[in-house]
């Protein structure tokens, strides 16, 4: 969530000179989106920072999508995705277009180099696990249920405190923010949102670190990594203030939105982006109409795919699904709860549940990954007998 931060040590004026204790300049970056007319920060550093001593194309990063097929609803279990490497590394592209990329990752390992994705927002969902985020900005230690949003141009590390952790992400080149409905005219969060400021973790604790030597920078731009090496650390910044710096919301936080009868998934919403939008299923009660049906209905949204992934709890409305799994219902296919899930759902009061869905409105694809994870007999879960 975006509101004015300030750390560190910053001059009273942008602009100005601002000296170290010998008199030497800092050297001020201002990082910002949309040419100046977006959020931004202005940082100070104590070395130049386009200062790079080599460069090389380390590969392409643009994920290999395969044809869809049959229009069908599919599901994808990750509970055994590779475990292995670090962070990055780790990652598997299973869904996408070009307004956003969804994957998992599962790490075993510390990143010994930085990263900065320059093209795209991240979101790092923390299914398992703890360690810390660090970054020019500072560090922001993460747990189990948050979510990690780290702007454009953000150079960062993943530092785990635990052998293994296993993350949901999302890759979108726009802004990620709070619904337009959730916030005011000058931006302060609404009476009515699920969430308000307090609820949203920022970076606390800024690290300036002068070492020089050589230093690994991995930029993904232009679908493709490049290796940049700088003669000094990345993360040189004395201090810095502004609206853009990475930010962590805890799923936990997310206040339910209920009703007498069942609500519409755009009260679970949680962020928005380019074309798509971030829902959060969280445990709630249930509806109090005295002749209420908890299960969701059959529905058709005609323009726009639906992506489910399952943290925890028990999903009423879905068969034959375990935690870590993913569906995707895509347009032109309703969807709704499987035989029996309806009548079973009457008169129980509250759920458990927990899981995160990215609505999209433009058609996603799928990748070699994924359709080893499929679980292909999902599309007959709807059929009486099924025995799932």
């Amino acid at each position: 969530m975006p509101f004015y931060h300030r750390l560190g040590e910053i001059p009273h004026k942008r602009h100005t000179q601002f000296r170290k204790p010998n008199g030497d300049l800092y050297r001020e970056e201002v990082m910002g989106l949309e040419g100046f007319h977006g959020i931004q920060s202005i940082l100070y550093h104590h070395f130049l920072p386009p200062r790079v001593v080599a460069t090389e194309k380390l590969n392409d990063a643009k994920p290999g999508f395969v044809e869809f097929g049959a229009l069908r609803h599919r599901a994808f279990t990750t509970k055994e995705v590779p475990a292995g490497g670090d962070a990055v590394a780790a990652r598997r592209v299973l869904l996408g277009n070009n307004d956003v990329l969804l994957g998992v990752s599962r790490p075993t390992q510390n990143m010994n180099y930085f990263y900065r994705n320059a093209q795209a927002y991240e979101v790092w969902f923390v299914h398992e696990g703890t360690g810390v985020l660090r970054s020019q900005f500072g560090k922001l230690p993460f747990e189990p249920g948050d979510y990690i949003v780290i702007p454009y141009g953000t150079t960062w590390q993943i530092q785990l405190d635990v052998d293994e952790a296993r993350f949901f992400v999302i890759e979108a080149p726009s802004e990620i923010r709070p619904p337009k409905r959730y916030v005011n005219e000058v931006g302060q969060l609404l009476e009515h949102a699920p969430y308000c400021e307090r609820d949203f973790r920022i970076p606390t604790d800024l690290e300036t670190i002068t070492e020089q030597g050589e230093f690994e920078v991995r930029v993904k731009v232009r679908d493709q990594i490049s290796r940049h090496v700088l003669d000094h650390h990345p993360f040189d910044v004395v201090g810095w203030d502004g609206y853009l710096y990475p930010w962590i919301f805890n799923v936990r936080d997310f206040e339910p939105i209920t009703g007498r009868i069942h609500q519409p998934p755009p009260v679970h919403q949680t962020f928005a982006g380019w074309n798509f939008v971030v829902c959060s299923f969280v445990p709630r009660l249930f509806d109090y109409h005295p002749e209420g049906i908890p299960a969701p209905y059959n529905h058709s949204n005609v323009n726009s795919d639906e992506v489910l992934y399952y943290c925890d709890g028990n999903f009423m409305s879905r068969k034959g699904i375990d935690r870590y799994d993913i569906t995707l219902h895509p347009s032109g296919l309703p969807h709704g709860p499987q035989p029996g899930a309806t009548e079973a759902s009457i008169g129980v009061e509250k759920t458990e549940e927990l899981a995160v869905m990215v609505d999209t409105f433009k058609p996603l694809h799928v990748t070699v990954d994924a359709l080893e994870m499929e679980k292909e007999e999902y599309m007959a879960s709807w059929l009486e007998g099924s025995g799932l």
